[in-house]
């Protein structure tokens, strides 16, 4: 194999075959590219494409590279969720054991915070002693006896795929649809799935801003996790507000339990969570329909059981064993909480999500750079969804800062992100499309 073949062919527009990409991922992996090789490569790929059968070989390439997790010793289906990233989306917190609780074994191998997006590692690490690097033994042994585990990626898993983006992320080639597409199935191929269901986020707070650059992702992710032989569907779902109406960690730790504990009925985070937890247990197998999937988990969620399922998740992997019944004993509170008050009655109806998510960077709630230490404490909580009438002078939400002057700030920037008008808005789908 000679790399800057293979480069050149892809420069030139044309097709790689999967030997070729094995080869080059092979050597990658092995560390036996240069930097200007493998940034070369990705450029190539950016400006150029790639075909469906070559992402799929790319994507299973880099799923090969490292450790692969085999479940042949869990009689349960193995499934698993991912999202693009939102503000205030916790989702993955009550799914897992939501689909745990109704049969399903899960997986589920998480990210931190990217850009203004929440991180569901962060939010993990502000519950005292949870670990999200756990040994191989111990996450095997939390899937199969509590059924669902949260953890993070080890480097033994897909490592190819952890140094092609630290290449593309400074050589400005990380929106890259074939890239993308092969980074995050790439890990889950690693990860033994059988199915899985994928969150494609729209809207001002999502990656994919537009309608059309979500569907081009989705039908990617599908196409090629379909190709490689694992089960995927997709749902592009709305992010032109936070999901939760919590954004932070601690702050969306307190959520998750809310949730579980059913306190957050009715909520377009219920929507979506019931959602995703019907297309896991119908792809599985588990359900006949939609309609029973949700009854299932629903009764998951009525029942405690889904609740229980989380708590002996974060005992097993290090946290305390009465989180739900004292989360106040343990989650860190914030020294300054503030109201955010509305500065004339109306109808909420719109919202900057993404400048909510800068901000609660801006209050250290989030990373500028990778070494940044996160204070979990810090955030926004009771958010109202668009479409709330508020009276002038009405909390539209509270700031959790470090200080008042933090808290001030904040506030100001939670102002600012509301449009407030006369008129009752148009209100968008929280799930618009199915892939």
């Amino acid at each position: 194999m000679i790399p800057q073949e293979i480069i050149r062919r892809k420069r030139d527009g044309g097709t790689l075959s999967a030997e070729d990409i094995r080869a080059f991922i092979s050597a990658l992996a092995a560390g036996d590219l240069s930097e200007g090789q493998i940034g070369a490569f990705a450029m190539a790929v950016w400006f150029k494409g790639m075909s469906r059968d070559e992402v799929i070989a790319l994507t299973q390439a880099m799923a090969a590279s490292g450790d692969t997790l085999n479940w042949s010793d869990i009689d349960r289906p193995i499934a698993d969720k991912h999202s693009t990233g939102g503000v205030g989306d916790n989702v993955s917190l009550m799914l897992a054991p939501i689909a745990a609780a109704c049969g399903l074994a899960v997986p589920m191998i998480s990210g931190r915070g990217l850009g203004h997006t929440g991180g569901t590692l962060d939010k993990l690490e502000s519950i005292p002693g949870y670990n999200i690097t756990p040994d191989a033994s111990l996450f095997r042994k939390t899937v199969r006896e509590v059924g669902c585990a949260i953890i993070g990626q080890t480097s033994a898993l897909a490592p190819a795929d952890g140094k092609l983006y630290a290449i593309r992320d400074v050589t400005a080639t990380v929106d890259s649809i074939p890239l993308i597409t092969a980074s995050i199935l790439s890990k889950k191929l690693a990860a033994g799935l059988q199915t899985l269901v994928l969150d494609v986020k729209v809207g001002n707070g999502a990656f994919m801003m537009e309608p059309e650059d979500a569907q081009v992702l989705a039908r990617s992710l599908v196409e090629v996790s379909n190709g490689a032989g694992v089960r995927t569907s997709a749902l592009i779902t709305d992010m032109n507000q936070p999901l939760a109406d919590a954004a932070g960690n601690a702050v969306e730790i307190r959520n998750c339990l809310d949730f579980l504990g059913g306190r957050k009925k009715g909520t377009r985070l219920e929507a979506v969570v019931l959602a995703f937890a019907g297309e896991m247990l119908t792809a599985s197998g588990l359900a006949a329909t939609a309609e029973s999937a949700t009854a299932k988990a629903l009764d998951a969620l009525s029942s405690g059981k889904a609740a229980e399922i989380f708590g002996r998740m974060v005992h097993a992997l290090g946290g305390p064993l009465d989180l739900l019944e004292k989360p106040d004993a343990y989650l860190q509170t914030a020294p300054c909480i503030l109201p955010v008050t509305a500065e004339q009655s109306g109808w909420l109806h719109s919202c900057d999500a993404r400048q909510i998510g800068m901000t609660v960077i801006d209050l250290g709630g989030g990373r500028r750079h990778p070494n940044d230490k996160i204070d979990s404490r810090v955030g926004f909580s009771e958010l109202p969804p668009i479409g709330t009438y508020v009276e002038k002078g009405a909390p539209i939400g509270f700031v959790h800062a470090a200080t008042r002057d933090a808290a001030s700030a904040a506030a100001a920037a939670l102002k600012s992100t509301y449009r407030i008008a006369d008129s009752e808005p148009v209100l968008a789908a929280v799930i618009s499309q199915r892939l």
